[in-house]
């Protein structure tokens, strides 16, 4: 399904092919080669979308750029079932495993892997050819790989990052925690602009 939103269609190129269970919405550009599975979701708030040449997004994947985050990803890419891609930079020859997660800001950089269930977190950088193992979370920049169980030091390198301040534009209250009154607003209200999207033929 293509869905235009706030003015600005999908760009799909005639030798991609998009599944009709697919949502694909707004400003998204769909390059040569590329197939998006069943269920998949590309939705750019603002921001655009771009994927380059053979691009194949599987089943249930959700892209999502917003207004201050676009989402580019290069060429010859596997984004895999199930994998979170929001507002970052994917260059050439990337593989995304199966629910890997890339966040605001990140950049994964050409030939790396993102492994099964693996995080980027917001503001890191995978080097180039780098394995992100399953389960593990990279922070920083340059990323460091840290399984789950290591919070403490996770949390170290991820604080300065300011995931609230990158993905939201909003500063951190004084015990540490979000407003989740303006938060939730805020995304109400980014949800309700699309009232006037319009389904294309």
């Amino acid at each position: 399904m293509l869905v235009e939103h706030q003015g600005q269609r999908p760009a799909i190129d005639p030798s991609a092919w998009v599944a009709p269970t697919a949502v694909v919405c707004g400003d998204v550009t769909v390059g040569p080669g590329c197939q998006i599975g069943f269920g998949a979701v590309l939705v750019a708030e603002g921001c655009a979308i771009v994927l380059g040449r053979q691009v194949i997004v599987r089943d249930h994947a959700m892209l999502r750029a917003s207004g201050r985050h676009p989402v580019a990803i290069g060429d010859h890419v596997l984004v895999g079932p199930g994998a979170c891609l929001f507002g970052c930079t994917i260059e050439d020859e990337v593989f995304l495993a199966t629910r890997a997660t890339v966040f605001y800001g990140a950049r994964v950089r050409r030939r790396a892997e993102v492994r099964v269930n693996a995080v980027v977190h917001v503001r890191s950088v995978v080097a180039e050819g780098a394995t992100v193992p399953i389960a593990w979370i990279a922070v920083g920049d340059p990323a460091t790989f840290l399984p789950p169980a290591e919070h403490e030091r996770i949390w170290a390198i991820q604080q300065p990052l300011d995931f609230p301040r990158t993905a939201y534009a909003m500063e951190r209250l004084p015990d540490g925690g979000i407003d989740m009154v303006e938060l939730t607003g805020r995304l109400a209200a980014a949800a309700a602009a699309h009232r006037s999207d319009r389904v294309l033929d």
